[in-house]
């Protein structure tokens, strides 16, 4: 586990979702980090049965908010050198990533998965784009 200071940019990983951010409290076992960018977008879906639509409640998952702060374990942050992204071209990125991967494969669960991260554009992202 790398160490990192506060006021340093970092990768972390949280909830199924990876963000660029600024750690600005060390929690004892988290770091409490403000989200700059968004690097992954969360998967959709049941992240306990992940690939499935049957028989399991099926999460709309959106990415965190600019400036919104995440409680994160020590061990999904890492020290982040590259350039930060603007938070809204990097969500776009994430998302048109999460939704060519989705695309791949024809099957039940990308389908769901595809609809609703399209939902999600059209109700909160496109937005955040402009």
């Amino acid at each position: 586990m790398a160490e990192v200071n506060i006021g340093e940019t970092v990768r972390a990983h949280y909830n199924s979702g990876t963000y660029i951010g600024e750690v600005l409290e060390d929690r004892g076992d988290r770091y409490l980090v403000k989200v700059l960018a968004v690097d992954k977008h969360p998967m959709q879906g049941d992240i306990h049965h992940p690939g499935e639509v049957e028989g399991v409640f099926f999460h709309e998952r959106k990415a965190l908010a600019q400036y919104e702060k995440m409680n994160v374990k020590k061990p999904a942050v890492k020290p982040y050198t590259g350039e930060i992204p603007s938070y809204s071209d990097s969500l776009k990125d994430a998302v048109n990533t999460l939704k060519e991967k989705l695309k791949k494969e024809d099957t039940l669960f990308n389908q769901k998965a595809l609809e609703t991260i399209e939902g999600l554009e059209e109700k909160f992202y496109t937005k955040g784009y402009y």
